[in-house]
C-alpha cells in the first residue's frame, strides 16, 4: 500500500499567537499530558502490527504508523506552543486599552462589551476578540472618551470607549 504524500497548505507554517491566559495554558498543559500518557499504547499497537510481517500489505500498521505520527506532531506543537507561551495578566492600568482587558464601546447607538485576548481564545458568541482582529487592534492602545475609527470591508465605523475593566 503506497502512502499518499501532501504538499503543505497556504496555512501550514503560521506562526502561533504566544498570548495565553493562564487557564488556556492549563488546559494545553492537560491536553499535552493526556497525549503522553496515550503515546506509550500507540507505540505497543506498532509492535504488535510489526511482529505480523509484510509491512507493504499490512494496512492496519501503515494506519497505526500514521496515528503515531499525527500524535507525535500534536505533542510537539504543544511543546512549541507552551514554551513560547506568554501570560496575559491582568493589568493594573485601566486608563489605556491593553490585552487581557474588557472593553465597552458604542457603535451605532448600540453598547458592546469585548474581551480581548489572543487569537487561540477568540470566541465570536461569547464576544472574545483577537489583539489582531480589526476591532481588538484598533482599540488597543486608546483610553475612555476616545472615538475609534475602524474599516470593515467597505463599511468604517466609529467606536466610541465608554469602559475598561
Amino acid at each position: 500500500m503506497r502512502v499518499p504524500i501532501r504538499k503543505a497548505g497556504e496555512f501550514t507554517h503560521i506562526a502561533l499567537d504566544p498570548y495565553l491566559t493562564a487557564g488556556k495554558h492549563q488546559d494545553l498543559n492537560k491536553k499535552l499530558k493526556q497525549l503522553k500518557t496515550i503515546l506509550p499504547q500507540a507505540i505497543a499497537e506498532i509492535q504488535r502490527l510489526a511482529a505480523m510481517g509484510d509491512f507493504s500489505e499490512n494496512a492496519a500498521y501503515q494506519m497505526a504508523k500514521g496515528r503515531l505520527r499525527s500524535l507525535n506532531q500534536q505533542i510537539f506543537d504543544l511543546e512549541e506552543q507552551l514554551k513560547q507561551a506568554i501570560i496575559i495578566k491582568p493589568s493594573l492600568n485601566k486608563n489605556q486599552v491593553q490585552l487581557g482587558d474588557q472593553v465597552t464601546v458604542k457603535a451605532d447607538g448600540r453598547q458592546e462589551s469585548y474581551l480581548i485576548l489572543g487569537s487561540s481564545e477568540i470566541n465570536i458568541k461569547e464576544n472574545i476578540i483577537s489583539h489582531n482582529s480589526p476591532i481588538g487592534a484598533a482599540l488597543i492602545g486608546h483610553r475612555v472618551g476616545d472615538i475609534v475609527k475602524i474599516r470593515l470591508a467597505d463599511n468604517e465605523l466609529e467606536f466610541e470607549i465608554i469602559q475598561i475593566a
